[in-house]
């Protein structure tokens, strides 16, 4: 039995990044001889185990053969016969098709430590266009290490394109592209997931609501960029910059859908874009099952930006409404996550990045001032019933009133 370090412990090493995970490769090995030295088998469509002692991760070196459709149309053979090489020659990237054995020895026999100095993400061989998988996760990579400077290889961006065109992306099942997708958006350069599923063609294929906004103009006043995918980029851009939460993030991301359904005529304006966007927003979510949470912000982001862009310009009884729609008593963790998206919205403008967005402070203000009212001067009162709501909202209001013409 030979034991390797592979994947992405031997890559991030040699980038000089933190080890998350340290997975093994063991070649020589059958079932029972790992299960006679205590390792605990987990894999369930090929030979994974768990170690008696550290509980990492050893896969039996294995080959696949394609015989369906999807990522999981494979035949495994993971017989002691299969050596290093085969089992690295089935990885989707060079740069993770590098082992080192327990002396410290690297065996890179596709060239992946050149395409690490060269930042470089290159495929291992032609069999990376049996598996549509590899498309999100060659995405997810390139926005995961664009802070190093990495970027797709050209004949590998090719295969990805033929990938997409084949039709096989959607075999992929909802949970994979939703995994990915989550996955995509806490690296530090989400947007750049996007655009490499945009050039690739696999963006319209899987998440053709998105698709469709590039292209679509804007007023140039507001939006210099004109383009509507751009501009949705760069907003996801800002709300990485200000946000790690990824359900902010998702919810950049969709905040503008809705002007990929205005009507050509009316362009470059997109009159009620927040509440065209909902319907698109819920497929979207429902496709590829998207959590709750992650849906939920999405359409109150897509509902509410545009009244708090101008939330000056409104009447203290309508901020209450919006802030009784948003739940926002109840759930002042929400606002504060809309907050940020509308500031990603408003900085995701050619020539906005740094412009100050003083709406976002006054209304947490607002929310913060007015959620602590004490409901016992009203019941002291005497007042009862419907009343009690009343006066509590005729008391917001008045608060509400105070910042806004404090604010002026």
């Amino acid at each position: 039995m030979q034991f390797y370090l592979v994947g992405g412990a031997v890559r991030d090493k040699l980038l000089g990044l933190p080890i998350k995970d340290r997975d093994h490769l063991v070649v020589g090995a059958t079932v029972a001889e790992m299960l006679t030295q205590g390792y605990k088998q987990v894999g369930k469509d090929f030979p994974v185990f768990l170690h008696p002692k550290s509980q990492e991760e050893y896969a039996l070196a294995r080959t696949e053969r394609k015989t369906g459709r999807g990522y999981g149309g494979f035949t495994v053979d993971a017989s002691p016969e299969v050596t290093l090489e085969e089992d690295l020659l089935r990885r989707d990237l060079t740069i993770n098709a590098i082992a080192e054995d327990e002396h410290g020895n690297l065996h890179d026999p596709f060239n992946g430590q050149q395409d690490i100095q060269q930042r470089i993400l290159r495929h291992v061989s032609p069999a990376f266009v049996e598996d549509p998988l590899r498309v999100l996760r060659v995405a997810r990579f390139a926005a995961r290490f664009a802070p190093q400077g990495f970027s797709v290889a050209p004949e590998t961006m090719a295969l990805m394109q033929e990938i997409a065109a084949s039709g096989e992306l959607e075999a992929l099942t909802a949970e994979r592209v939703w995994q990915e997708l989550e996955r995509a958006l806490n690296t530090q350069a989400p947007w750049v997931f996007f655009e490499v599923l945009r050039d690739c063609h696999a963006l319209a294929r899987l998440m053709p609501e998105l698709d469709a906004l590039f292209g679509v103009p804007q007023p140039p006043q507001w939006h210099p960029e004109i383009d509507t995918g751009v501009h949705t980029l760069m907003a996801l851009k800002q709300a990485s910059l200000l946000s790690q939460d990824a359900q902010v993030r998702f919810a950049t991301l969709l905040h503008d859908l809705g002007k990929g359904l205005t009507p050509k005529s009316l362009l470059p304006k997109h009159h009620g874009h927040g509440q065209k966007g909902l319907a698109p927003i819920k497929a979207f979510c429902e496709r590829i099952r998207v959590p709750n949470e992650f849906r939920d912000l999405a359409l109150l982001g897509s509902d509410l930006h545009q009244d708090i862009h101008n939330l000056t310009q409104m009447k203290p009884s309508t901020i209450l409404r919006k802030l009784d729609k948003a739940d926002a008593w109840r759930k002042p963790q929400r606002i504060a996550q809309l907050l940020i998206v509308c500031e990603a919205d408003a900085k995701g403008r050619t020539g906005f990045e740094t412009v100050p967005y003083p709406q976002a402070q006054l209304l947490a203000t607002m929310v913060d001032q007015a959620s602590k009212i004490d409901v016992k001067p009203i019941l002291v009162e005497g007042y009862k019933g419907a009343e009690i709501k009343e006066q509590l909202a005729k008391r917001r209001i008045a608060i509400i009133g105070q910042l806004l013409a404090n604010s002026e």
